[in-house]
């Protein structure tokens, strides 16, 4: 049945509309397209998206940067979880979260047993080519991006891995992507 509907997105969305009643949290990586690809995904499903780093700005009146930089990463990352708690609330919507967010145990928790967690996953040659774009993730200002989200990808993925889908995001129009999350909607529901 998943077979003949691989080439209709607009139906296979429609599909998963009539039985989805949480959110979908996007996990991955610095890089890996969960903003970008999760509105994309929030169109074609007719449904909300927030992006939980934009929150949790507007609810510190302050860039993640200088939360990092003037307090320290456990208290984002204790801000972060508390946001995030705010946003699983039953409904459905698509919510970007940051790299670390899924590494927070209670955050995981939550995520794990209010939504649905999809891990985007890519190449490290893609994500370095990605977030050299921007100089906005305190993580990479110290260093070599390529090393540091090396290192990341093998501290995390093997968390990120607890996610129920699993999607690779390639190089390429995200709407690829978008049509992956849903497939792999389908199979996980079906």
């Amino acid at each position: 049945m998943l077979q003949n509907r691989k080439s209709d997105p607009a139906r296979l969305a429609g599909d998963i509309m009539r039985w989805l009643d949480r959110p979908l949290v996007l996990v991955g990586l610095m890089g890996v397209g969960k903003s970008t690809v999760g509105k994309r995904l929030a169109n074609d499903l007719g449904i909300g998206f927030v992006d939980a780093d934009e929150e949790i700005e507007k609810a510190a009146h302050m860039t993640i940067a200088e939360i990092f930089e003037r307090f320290g990463e456990p208290y984002f990352r204790d801000g972060e979880r508390r946001v995030i708690s705010r946003l699983i609330d039953g409904q459905p919507r698509v919510i970007a979260t940051g790299g670390g967010a899924f590494m927070n145990e209670e955050t995981r928790a939550l995520i794990l047993s209010g939504a649905i967690a999809i891990w985007l996953d890519a190449d490290i040659r893609t994500l370095v080519e990605r977030v050299s774009r921007r100089n906005t993730r305190p993580l990479l200002r110290n260093g070599n991006p390529a090393e540091v989200l090396t290192r990341l990808a093998e501290q995390r993925n093997p968390i990120y891995a607890e996610a129920q889908i699993h999607v690779r995001s390639k190089d390429g129009p995200h709407h690829r992507t978008v049509t992956a999350i849903l497939e792999g909607l389908a199979r996980w529901h079906g």
